[in-house]
C-alpha cells in the first residue's frame, strides 16, 4: 500500500493519498487499497480522515492507465470504482475528507463519497471530462448532483468551469472552510467528535438517513420513527440522556467567534463534545 498510508489513533484512522508527484491522481493500486481498508477497517475505527500528501487532494483518474483500456475494460474499470466508492459512502464508518489544491474529476468523485468535506482556500474543483471526450465514471453523475444540483454539474462539464474554494462552499461541495494548511487538523477534530458519538446514531446517519431522503414522505416518516425508537431504546442513549439530565453533559451553545461562517478557529463552540459544530455546517 505504498500509495496509501494508514495511521490509527484513538478510534480515528487517517488515510493519506501518497502520489504527490502526480497530484495524487488515482491509479488502480490506490483505489484498490482504499477498498481493502474500507472493507475491514477494524472494530476500533469509529471515524476516518481522508487526507493527501503534498499540495493537492487529487487531480483525478490517472489518464495514463485509461489510454490502455478497451471499451469493455473501461466499463469494468468504472464498475470497480463504483464498488469501491460505494463501500466508502455506504460503510459503517463516517469519513471526513480534508481538501486542498486540485479536487478534479475522479478526485471530486472520491471526495463526494465522503460524508463531510473540509476545504482549504487553495481548493479548486473541476470536471474536465467533457473537454477530453470523456464522461465521469466513478459515481460522480449520481453523487455530485446530490450536492450541487445537476445544472451546476452540467455547467462544469460542458464549459470546463473551475470553482474555487468559496464557490465550492457556496454550491455545497464542502461543509467547512478553514485557513490554509488547516484542513487536516479540522478534519481530525471533526472525526474525533464523530467517533465520540453513539455508534448506533452514526449507523443511523450513514445507513438510514440516505434511505429516508430517497423514500416517499410516508415511508420516510415510518423509517424515522423506527430508527428513532431503536436508537432511544439503546443502553448507550439512556446513559447519555441520564448524564445530560444530571448536568454531567454539556449543553449546546452558540458558535463562538466572528469567523463562524468560514470554519476558521473559534467558529465552533468549545463547551464539550456535544457542542454545536458552528455555522459552517451545511
Amino acid at each position: 500500500m505504498t500509495t496509501l498510508s494508514i495511521d490509527r489513533r484513538d478510534g480515528v484512522a487517517v488515510l493519506t493519498l501518497r502520489r504527490p508527484a502526480k497530484r495524487n491522481a488515482l491509479d488502480d493500486a490506490t483505489v484498490l487499497s482504499l477498498e481493502e481498508f474500507f472493507r475491514k477497517p477494524g472494530a476500533d475505527v469509529r471515524a476516518v480522515v481522508l487526507d493527501a500528501e503534498g499540495d493537492h487532494f487529487s487531480a483525478g483518474l490517472d489518464l495514463g492507465e485509461l489510454t490502455e483500456r478497451s471499451t469493455e475494460e473501461a466499463l469494468e474499470h468504472s464498475l470497480m470504482w463504483h464498488r469501491v466508492f460505494d463501500t466508502i459512502e455506504g460503510g459503517r464508518v463516517p469519513v471526513v475528507a480534508a481538501l486542498k489544491g486540485a479536487v478534479i474529476g475522479g478526485g471530486l468523485e472520491l471526495a463526494a463519497a465522503a460524508h463531510i468535506r473540509v476545504a482549504e482556500p487553495s481548493t479548486f474543483y473541476a470536471l474536465p471530462e467533457g473537454r477530453r471526450g470523456l464522461f465521469v465514471g466513478g459515481g460522480g453523475s449520481v453523487r455530485i448532483p446530490r450536492l450541487i444540483g445537476a445544472h451546476r454539474m452540467a455547467d462544469m462539464m460542458l464549459t470546463g468551469r473551475v470553482l474555487n474554494a468559496a464557490e465550492g462552499q457556496a454550491a455545497g461541495l464542502s461543509q467547512y472552510l478553514t485557513e490554509e494548511g488547516g484542513a487536516r487538523a479540522r478534519a481530525l477534530e471533526l472525526a474525533e467528535r464523530i467517533a465520540a458519538n453513539a455508534p448506533l446514531t452514526n449507523f443511523a446517519v450513514l445507513q438510514v438517513l440516505p434511505r429516508i431522503a430517497e423514500a416517499s414522505p410516508a415511508g420516510g416518516l415510518l423509517l424515522e420513527s423506527l430508527m428513532s425508537a431503536v436508537a432511544a431504546g439503546s443502553q448507550d442513549a439512556q446513559d447519555r440522556m441520564r448524564a445530560f439530565l444530571d448536568g454531567r453533559a454539556a449543553k449546546v451553545a452558540a458558535a463562538v467567534g466572528s469567523h463562524a461562517a468560514n470554519g476558521s478557529p473559534g467558529s465552533h463552540a468549545t463547551h464539550g463534545s456535544h457542542a454545536s459544530p458552528g455555522k459552517d455546517a451545511r
